[in-house]
């Protein structure tokens, strides 16, 4: 018999610097949260970031606001600043996993810009899945207003309708989840964010997972590919 898988995933992420890279609802962050989780590396979202900005209302959040809400990216400008600043902490020194970012050829460049030698990346990770499994994760996602748990109205339903199981708070639907934003954010994936494949393909550093599986087996085969 093996080791096991929390062994397992700590031998092969202990000091990776990994980029998650996929389109919006391919599950990323969940896997991202779940890998760190197990490793004990840091999980990077600039999601998480950017809502936090927002939900603090800094002048960073009120300027972000608005692109999310219309499903668009926020300047490169303004992330790279703020993802530079992050992996400069002390939790992110040797291992990190990006969630997030980058998502334009910019960012990536930028990225390469700011590692170097051994604080290169070391993992690019493709989470492939097909855009009609996207629609239907990203419409019946919902997130706890408090602790920020994610739930699914089909996928992974809450034992009483609109509350949090793990914490009785409220869920909510991100407005970036509504109809009228998952359509501009899956154009602003393909126009945008879908060119950093050849990017990182060039660079030899990309992997593909199919994403539109269980998040069991997609989590054991990511510990795999990034041996």
């Amino acid at each position: 018999m093996g080791p096991p898988l929390s062994s397992m995933a700590m031998a092969v992420m202990l000091r990776s610097r990994a980029v998650f890279l996929g389109p919006p609802g391919a599950g990323k962050g969940t896997q991202a949260k779940k890998v760190a989780e197990t490793a004990a590396v840091a999980h990077l979202s600039t999601g998480d970031m950017l809502r936090q900005e927002v939900a603090a209302k800094t002048q960073l959040g009120l300027q972000a606001k608005t692109f999310m809400d219309a499903g668009k990216l926020v300047p490169d400008d303004v992330i790279i600043g703020m993802v530079r600043a992050r992996i400069r902490l002390p939790d992110a020194k040797d291992a990190w996993i990006l969630d997030g970012f980058p998502r334009t050829l910019p960012q990536a460049e930028a990225l390469d810009k700011s590692l170097s030698g051994a604080a290169a990346l070391s993992h690019v990770i493709y989470f492939a899945v097909p855009e009609a499994v996207l629609v239907g994760r990203l419409s019946g996602r919902r997130t706890c207003s408090k602790c920020g748990a994610i739930w699914h109205l089909e996928n992974r339903p809450t034992k009483k309708a609109g509350v949090c199981d793990q914490c009785g708070s409220e869920l909510v639907q991100r407005s970036d989840d509504r109809p009228e934003a998952i359509g501009k954010r899956l154009e602003v994936y393909r126009s945008q964010t879908a060119p950093l494949l050849a990017y990182y393909r060039d660079r030899r550093v990309l992997r593909e997972i199919d994403a539109s599986r269980s998040p069991d087996l997609v989590f054991q085969e990511l510990l795999k590919l990034m041996q």
